[in-house]
């Protein structure tokens, strides 16, 4: 195989299997060539995946060593998103009743949503993340784009139980932004018992839904390492119940009546 060729190919696993450590024997055999070459072909990889702001290779030595691929959105590339997400999101046309935005069509776009997903992960990669937890059904596109990034599982929260999933866990929790109490459920063989987890979400007001999810997620003596939310809304007249969060954008000076709205930047870059 050609070197130009396996550069292709090598890169293209190590994408594909983001934060998973391969030994430099795998590739060796794989393509049939020196461990001398694998790793002058992984330092040139390595240098093109920074130049690119898309992530580096990490190293590891030793008997069970290898190299993995860490997926790492560039400041610039992050920033260059998220204007464009705010230019987006900042359109009048979005604005719902109760100063929410509109924003399925977004999560609906594949490109976005893996952005998005790349941008949490990168937030989140060195926290030893184990599953990624959201809640139905929005939060789901993201989700299963933080978890490709960190390559764990999904576990979603639902609001009603289904008998095909078995025994759940159930725990009632009051809204943040309704103040209403509602249900949330979680089936007992989908999250195993210490995990660490991530709490994703597309959209927190007050935080009460992702407070809940935190109170359910106790129930399994799960580790709550990072909560990921796409927009946060800036209201003075809601407590915040939710401290320690990672946010892309920030919704503020919503005015319904008259179509205006501020979008800036989260809390991701402080």
């Amino acid at each position: 195989m050609k070197r130009s060729d396996r550069l292709v190919a090598i890169t293209n696993y190590l994408v594909d299997n983001p934060m998973e450590l391969t030994s430099l024997p795998f590739f060796s055999s794989t393509y049939n060539a020196a461990k001398s070459s694998i790793s002058e072909d992984l330092t040139i990889i390595n240098k093109m995946l920074q130049q690119e702001g898309i992530g580096y290779l990490e190293s590891t030595s030793g008997a069970s060593g290898g190299v993995k691929y860490v997926p790492s959105y560039s400041k610039e590339n992050s920033e260059r998103f998220i204007q464009r997400l705010r230019t987006q999101l900042e359109d009048p046309n979005r604005l719902l009743p109760g100063g929410y935005l509109f924003m399925s069509d977004l999560l609906g776009e594949p490109s976005t949503v893996r952005a998005i997903g790349r941008l949490f992960a990168t937030a989140f990669s060195d926290m030893e993340i184990e599953v990624v937890v959201t809640v139905a059904t929005k939060g789901i596109p993201i989700a299963y784009a933080v978890a490709s990034f960190l390559n764990v599982p999904v576990v979603i929260v639902r609001r009603d139980p289904k008998v095909t999933e078995g025994s759940s866990v159930s725990i009632n929790y009051v809204s943040g932004s309704s103040r209403k109490i509602q249900t949330m459920v979680l089936p007992k063989r989908s999250l195993q018992e210490g995990a660490k987890v991530c709490i994703v979400d597309d959209f927190m007001k007050a935080g009460g839904t992702i407070n809940g999810i935190r109170d359910l997620l106790s129930e399994f003596n799960a580790e709550v390492k990072a909560i990921g939310v796409l927009a946060e809304a800036e209201d003075e007249e809601e407590e915040r119940v939710v401290e320690q969060y990672t946010s892309l954008v920030k919704i503020s000076n919503v005015d319904v009546k008259n179509k205006h709205i501020e979008v800036s930047k989260g809390n991701l870059f402080e």
